[in-house]
C-alpha cells in the first residue's frame, strides 16, 4: 500500500510553528519532506518546554516524519547546494517575513528559474503585499486582528485568547489545502505555481458563522462564554464534578433533553417551545438547567444523554484526552524511537484511508542528522566533496 503523497518531494525552509505544521501534514499524507536547517538550527529547537536531557518539546510535536539536513544559504556553495534539492523538489515553503528568500536569492522567482514545475508557498502573518506585509506576527497578534478574540471569553467579561494556536494551524490548513490543489492542477497542465498564504486572511475565513451575523444585519457579535449564539440550549454545563457539553436544539432533542433532566414541565411552556423562543430567552432558561445540571456528576450525564441519543462531550484536559479509550483506538497516539531520548510520545496521524495504511511514523531529525544521507544518495555528491562542504562550514 502507498501514501497518497507518495513521490513527492518537500523542500522545507520553515520555522517555527505555521510552516513546519504544514510540512508535517504534508509528511503525514506520506510526501518525503527535507528540513532545511540554517547553521543554528530551527530556533524552536531551544524554547520549551524541555525533555530532561534539553531536547525541545516544542520542536519534537512539530516535525516528525522529516530529513533533517543544514546548508548555510548565505553561502554560495550552500545556495548552490539548496538549487540542487529544488531542481528534485516538487514544492519549496518558505514561512519567513516577506523579503527575507528574495535577499537570501532563493525565493520563487530564482527557483522557477531552475525548476518550472516547482511549487512554492510562502506563509506569512499577514501576506506578500498589503499595508500590514512587514508586521511581525505571532499567534495571538493573529487572534486579536482576525476577530476571534473579540468573541471568546466569558459574557460581559474581557476577551481571552483561544488556548491552542489556532492563527498558525489556520495558516498551516490553507496552506496544506494550496499546495495539494496546486500538485492537483499540476498534474493537469503541467505548471508550478505560487502560493502566498496569510495566517490573518485563513483566520478570517474561521470567522464563519460569526460573520455571517455581520453580514445578515450589521450585529457585531459579541462573547458568549460556554453559550452557542443561536442554538439553546446549546452549552459547556456545570456539572457535580466537572463540565460536559450538549446541544438540544432541535424539535426532537429538546424534549429528550428536558426529559433526561427530569424538567418536563419546560417542554410545552410557551417560553421556551422553539429555538427561536428560547434564545429570545436563554436567561431565563438556563438557570434551571444549570441547577438540574448541578445534581449529578459529567460521567452519570453523559450515560443518560447517550442512552437517549443526545449530543454529548465530557470535557477532559489534555492529560485525559491521551488515555481516553477511543482516542487510543484511533491511534491518536503514537510512539517512536528518538536517537537521544529512546521511545517519545507523539500525537496521531489523523488520516484514515481505506486504500493505505497510516505512515510508520519517524521521529524528530536531529540537527543536520541526514544531511550526508541527503546529498550523497539524492544527489550523488562525492565523500571528497561533503568533507569540503562541512569543512568549510556549508553544511552540518
Amino acid at each position: 500500500m502507498t501514501m497518497k503523497l507518495d513521490g513527492v518531494r518537500i523542500l522545507d525552509l520553515t520555522r517555527v510553528l505555521a510552516g513546519p505544521y504544514c510540512t508535517m501534514i504534508l509528511s503525514d499524507l506520506g510526501a518525503e519532506v527535507i528540513k532545511v536547517e540554517p547553521p543554528g538550527g530551527d530556533e524552536t529547537r531551544t524554547w520549551p518546554p524541555f525533555y530532561e536531557n534539553g531536547e525541545s518539546g516544542y520542536y519534537m510535536t512539530l516535525n516528525r516524519n522529516k530529513k533533517g539536513i543544514v546548508i548555510d544559504l548565505k553561502n554560495a556553495q550552500g545556495k548552490e547546494l539548496f538549487f540542487d534539492l529544488a531542481r528534485k523538489s516538487d514544492v519549496v515553503i518558505e514561512n519567513f517575513t516577506p523579503g527575507v528568500v528574495g535577499r537570501l536569492g532563493v525565493d520563487y522567482d530564482a527557483v522557477q528559474a531552475i525548476n518550472p514545475q516547482i511549487i512554492y508557498c510562502s506563509i506569512s502573518g499577514f501576506g506578500q503585499y498589503g499595508p500590514y506585509r512587514m508586521k511581525r506576527a505571532y499567534d495571538p497578534v493573529i487572534q486579536a486582528l482576525g476577530g476571534v478574540m473579540s468573541v471568546t471569553g466569558v459574557k460581559d467579561g474581557e476577551p481571552v485568547k483561544i488556548g491552542i494556536p489556532v492563527g498558525d494551524v489556520g495558516g498551516s490548513m490553507m496552506a496544506v489545502t494550496a499546495i495539494l490543489s496546486s500538485l492537483y492542477a499540476r498534474e493537469k497542465t503541467g505548471r508550478g505555481d505560487y502560493v502566498d498564504i496569510s495566517m490573518l486572511d485563513s483566520q478570517i475565513v474561521f470567522l464563519s458563522i460569526m460573520a455571517a451575523e455581520y453580514f445578515a444585519n450589521g450585529t457585531v457579535p459579541k462573547r458568549l462564554g460556554r453559550e452557542h449564539p443561536w442554538r439553546v440550549p446549546s452549552k459547556t454545563f456545570e456539572t457535580k464534578d466537572g463540565y460536559i457539553t450538549t446541544s438540544a436544539t432541535s424539535g426532537v432533542l429538546y424534549p429528550k433533553f428536558m426529559k433526561a433532566l427530569g424538567l418536563e414541565e419546560l417542554i410545552d411552556d410557551p417560553r421556551f417551545k422553539t429555538n427561536a423562543d428560547r434564545v429570545k430567552n436563554r436567561d431565563q432558561i438556563y438557570p434551571v438547567i444549570e441547577e438540574a445540571m448541578m445534581k449529578k456528576t459529567a460521567k452519570e450525564w453523559a450515560k443518560i444523554f447517550d442512552d437517549v441519543g443526545l449530543p454529548n462531550g465530557v470535557m477532559l484536559d489534555v492529560g485525559d484526552v491521551f488515555q481516553n479509550e477511543h482516542v487510543l483506538e484511533r491511534k491518536m497516539l503514537e510512539e517512536v524511537e528518538h536517537p537521544t531520548l529512546g521511545s517519545v510520545k507523539m500525537i496521531g496521524n489523523p488520516f484514515k484511508f481505506a486504500s493505505s495504511q497510516p505512515k510508520k511514523m519517524s521521529a524528530p531529525p536531529l540537527l543536520g542528522e541526514h544531511t550526508d544521507d541527503v546529498v550523497k544518495t539524492l544527489l550523488g555528491y562525492s565523500e571528497a566533496r561533503i568533507a569540503s562542504l562541512r569543512k568549510e562550514k556549508v553544511i552540518a
